[in-house]
């Protein structure tokens, strides 16, 4: 029987990429979105093409009626727990603004989605994974985290994303030590330039970023370069490296003179 896989954000940049690369290899997906699931049949169509089941669980993780009717929405498709958490979802600040100029309301909002939602969501799929496990020593969870080299690289101009993302590192590094003795690992993929709806606004800045020597491999990173790392770590193809992060950043934070 296929496992089930939540990929929350997964209609669309490297949440589509992450689940494609995870409907590849035979995973049945749940697919978590804000937008209303009209929006999101053509994506939902074409993960259906390779051959799984798909379902979409619409809300917003940044709020507390959001995160059950995920939890609820998934468990019903999985016919039970989940076997694949993927954090993906995550927000921007709707405005860039200098760290002196930052608004408490684009912190709570950016906190909310992408730091507090992300934890609370892990959470409960964290018990259920346990729960599953106990009951049925056979049963196969885990988690893998979708952050940022924000988490490390400071971007002055979006403070609040960098502090959501750093502090989602540390999530990874908790989880992964409260499960281990559960047999549950805990994954961190980083992603560095991608290119996607989120950074389109900033494509031409980045263009010639990466033109003059950003990445030590000059070009943009894709949703797909994600998805591949994803579909690995998901595999199990490493079974003894819970709690560790993977680069896919084209060799941007490799410290170079």
């Amino acid at each position: 029987m296929n496992k089930t896989a939540l990929v929350t954000g997964g209609s669309r940049g490297i949440g589509f990429g992450i689940a494609t690369a995870l409907a590849q290899e035979g995973w049945n997906l749940v697919i978590n979105g804000m937008r209303p699931v009209e929006s999101v049949s053509g994506p939902l169509d074409e993960l259906r093409a390779h051959g799984v089941q798909v379902a979409y669980a619409p809300g917003d993780i940044g709020s507390a009626t959001g995160r059950a009717a995920i939890i609820a929405a998934a468990q019903a498709a999985a016919g039970g727990c989940i076997n694949l958490l993927v954090n993906n979802a995550g927000v921007a600040p709707k405005v860039r603004a200098d760290l002196l100029e930052t608004s408490e309301e684009s912190y709570d909002f950016v906190v909310d989605t992408n730091l507090k939602g992300v934890f609370f969501l892990t959470q409960a799929f964290a018990k259920a994974m346990v729960a599953a496990k106990q009951a049925d020593a056979t049963f196969s969870g885990g988690i893998i985290n979708i952050t940022s080299i924000s988490a490390t690289v400071v971007s002055i101009n979006r403070g609040e994303y960098c502090i959501a993302k750093a502090g989602f590192g540390m999530l990874t590094q908790l989880f992964a030590t409260r499960l281990g003795g559960e047999g549950i690992p805990v994954y961190e993929v980083r992603p560095g330039v991608i290119k996607t709806d989120m950074t389109s606004g900033v494509t031409d800045k980045y263009d010639k970023l990466i033109a003059e020597g950003l990445c030590v491999q000059p070009r943009w990173g894709f949703p797909d370069d994600i998805g591949k790392s994803v579909a690995a770590l998901a595999r199990g193809d490493f079974p003894f490296s819970t709690g560790q992060v993977v680069m896919v950043d084209g060799g941007l934070t490799i410290p170079r003179l």
